[in-house]
């Protein structure tokens, strides 16, 4: 797997995460609650541990939500209910897992043909058709009849599949070697395989969909305070004594922070709700964390919620070493010093705004004694307008443990919305 190249040793900590409703609060339209979390994970899990999302979009749909919404990359990412796998940024499928699926058990024109004889079907769109999925809208109230009928007549036909109702309206037909359950089994083996087993894993959910999750054994679970009355009914009917499972009092995202809190898995205060992180020390072995603080600081200054900003840039200004260098992603270089200097120009420039700086895969790619380098994605939204820049930054230690910014290079990223605008991008 692409993700062993960067653990060292077995992750504290996995989250497998659902994304609609769950990972992703649709109720919030400043992503407050995802924005908190993607900033805790980049300062203090994403160097050692495994982000994980399981969702019932499919690849295409995914990739939209991504455009829409500020999610970090995950390190892998389970699609289409349980039934594609992919790795990394580039989402590589795993073959394997497609081949675990393809059995003579699995029909997607016998599925086709049984489904057409319920008026109360109707084909969702062909970006939810998969090669292992088939997805409906359902007539409402009709879930329970139409999934015990056509459960009879597909394995009259010699299949053998697994039929999810769920939010009332959806109706899927997977291989019953599928689901996210079975996806995340199958990822735990394949883990322990390489000795990479987590100590630590947990499923967060909202709907019936999720309830696989729950069920595979030593894996914590958090049912999100919004989740859906089906989960909360398979919950009552068959895990009410399962201590490792709780039913969070905090929606989506903030629910994840909470059960990683109540089962003692690793930091749960979000930089973003710290009110000493901007003052804290660099810590040399976590360079995720200058580089989450450095830009909390950019977004906050924009905003123009820094009284004595001033000190803060005096500070950043002597992390940096006297000839360090900062390559604008527009062509051209300067001082990395002057650049953060001039940021006092930009002192409350975006106040009133739905303007947000966050960082994705923050990661040591390069390191000899005493210097690293560090790669991210750094990204900017203002109202409605994101860009993006592939951030790398070299570091080197000093006595007493303080990190200094050597270099800083920045190349738009193909995921930026590029306009005419770009020149106004600062760091």
């Amino acid at each position: 797997m692409l993700i062993m190249e960067r653990l060292k040793s077995p992750p504290p900590l996995m989250i497998v995460s659902d994304l609609d409703h769950t990972m992703v609060d649709h109720q919030d339209h400043d992503n407050l609650s995802l924005l908190r979390f993607n900033s805790l994970w980049e300062d203090a899990y994403r160097r050692d541990s495994l982000l994980v999302f399981s969702t019932a979009r499919s690849p295409i749909l995914y990739k939209e939500l991504r455009k829409e919404k500020p999610l970090l990359t995950p390190d892998i990412i389970v699609t289409s209910i349980g039934t594609e796998i992919a790795f990394g940024n580039s989402m590589v499928p795993d073959h394997s897992w497609v081949e675990t699926l393809n059995t003579d058990k699995w029909n997607r024109e016998i599925v086709l043909e049984e489904t057409s004889k319920f008026p109360e079907l109707t084909l969702q769109p062909k970006t939810e058709q998969r090669l292992h999925k088939v997805s409906f809208y359902i007539d409402e109230g009709k879930g329970e009849a139409v999934t015990k009928e056509l459960s009879h007549l597909l394995e009259k036909r010699g299949l053998d599949v697994k039929i999810i109702h769920s939010w009332g309206m959806n109706l899927d037909v997977i291989p019953r070697g599928g689901g996210k359950g079975e996806a995340l089994e199958y990822l735990l083996k394949k883990l322990k395989a390489e000795g990479m087993s987590p100590v630590n894993t947990l499923a967060c959910g909202d709907s019936e969909h999720d309830a696989e999750l729950f069920s595979i054994p030593d894996v914590h679970g958090v049912m999100v305070s919004n989740s859906q009355e089906e989960l909360l009914k398979w919950h009552t009917e068959n895990a009410l004594n399962n201590s490792k499972l709780i039913h969070s009092s905090e929606r989506c995202a903030d629910g994840i922070l909470q059960a990683i809190d109540y089962f003692k898995l690793g930091p749960t205060l979000s930089p973003r709700d710290s009110s000493e992180f901007l003052n804290g020390k660099a810590d040399i072995a976590n360079h995720g964390q200058e580089v989450v603080r450095f830009y909390l600081f950019y977004e906050r200054l924009r905003r123009g919620e820094i009284k004595k900003y001033e000190t803060y840039i005096a500070s950043f200004k002597e992390a940096c070493h006297q000839d360090a260098v900062f390559f604008h992603p527009a062509g051209g270089e300067k001082s990395l010093r002057d650049t953060i200097d001039e940021l006092k120009k930009y002192n409350g420039n975006r106040s009133g705004k739905k303007f947000w700086v966050w960082v994705d895969q923050v990661r040591v790619i390069d390191k000899i004694p005493g210097k690293c380098i560090v790669k991210f994605d750094k990204w900017e939204q203002c109202e409605d307008e994101r860009k993006c820049c592939t951030t790398t930054v070299e570091f080197s230690s000093k006595g007493g443990g303080c990190l200094v910014w050597e270099q800083v290079k920045q190349i738009w990223s193909e995921k930026s919305e590029l306009n005419d605008e770009n020149s106004c991008w600062i760091i």
